[in-house]
């Protein structure tokens, strides 16, 4: 998918700060839609914001940099923030309400009480990143109490996200229905993501092996798994000599229910998932394969 243009603007959304006001705002609006956002909004936002747009009558876009998250060593500090222009994207986009709390509204004590991620959130992702997944479903459970919305949009370049999310909303009974977008991706193939803004031109020309060890291993599907992993990691392997270099996490063939390892003889859907470094830039991106 490429970049979607922006429709023309229908008005400035409800910029809301406080739960209070956040009720206020969405009292008796009918069917409700939440895009959970940490802002830095792009062309994947947007069609996200058009996929909740045909189904629900409101659209509310949360925009919230989650420090639950995010590790020690990770960037935190220098994730991109800029509300003005989400909030013009969102009207672009013909948002209704944007919520952005602060974040001792979100967390106004210490959270001593979490949502823990189980052992699907100790793969790959989670792997790499110890404790992101529980950071990621506390908040998406309090956005979830916050908003009260009837479904929630996510992408699916974050397919492992997803996939938690939905087992969180099964395994506790909460009335949302989520949604998954496809990915979207940049004229060049790079999947869309708010860290891309960090690449160089260079760094962002080495970047592009990612999509093409994904677009690679899906067309080895007819010979099964190992014929996915291999022609993804031969792609990788060559990327890892370039100038910058690509410094591979994972990669990955997983079953997409549960991210556990596919075995040679699995049969059906899968996701071919990867995650690598380009200079200081960590980028994930993935794809649906069937067996």
């Amino acid at each position: 998918m490429t970049e979607p243009a922006p429709r023309e603007t229908v008005g400035e959304p409800l910029v809301v700060r406080t739960p209070e006001e956040l009720r206020r705002a969405l009292a008796g609006t009918g069917r409700v839609a939440l895009v959970p956002t940490m802002g830095a909004l792009h062309g994947g936002h947007r069609s996200l914001m058009r996929l909740a747009r045909s189904r629900a009558e409101t659209v509310v876009v949360s925009i919230f940099v989650n420090p639950l998250q995010f590790g020690p060593n990770e960037d935190l500090d220098r994730y991109p923030r800029d509300l003005p222009g989400d909030t013009l994207l969102c009207a672009e986009e013909g948002v209704d309400v944007v919520f952005a709390p602060e974040t001792g509204t979100v967390y106004p004590l210490p959270q001593m009480v979490t949502v823990d991620a189980g052992s699907m959130g100790e793969r790959l992702e989670g792997a790499s990143r110890p404790g992101h997944f529980t950071g990621v479903l506390t908040v998406v459970a309090k956005l979830f109490n916050l908003v009260r919305p009837d479904l929630a949009v996510f992408g699916a370049k974050d397919a492992q996200q997803i996939a938690l999310v939905r087992r969180m909303v099964a395994d506790l009974d909460l009335p949302v229905e989520i949604v998954g977008a496809p990915t979207l991706r940049d004229p060049d193939g790079l999947a869309s993501s708010s860290r891309n803004v960090y690449l160089s031109a260079r760094e962002r020309t080495s970047a592009l092996a990612l999509s093409r060890a994904l677009r690679a291993g899906a067309e080895a599907a007819p010979g099964g798994a190992e014929a996915v992993r291999g022609a993804a990691l031969a792609v990788l392997a060559e990327a890892a000599e370039a100038v910058p270099p690509v410094r591979l996490d994972y990669l990955a063939l997983v079953d997409p229910a549960t991210f556990a390892e596919a075995g040679a003889d699995h049969r059906g859907e899968a996701v071919l998932a990867v995650a690598a470094r380009v200079g200081a830039t960590r980028l994930i991106d993935n794809v649906s394969v069937t067996l």
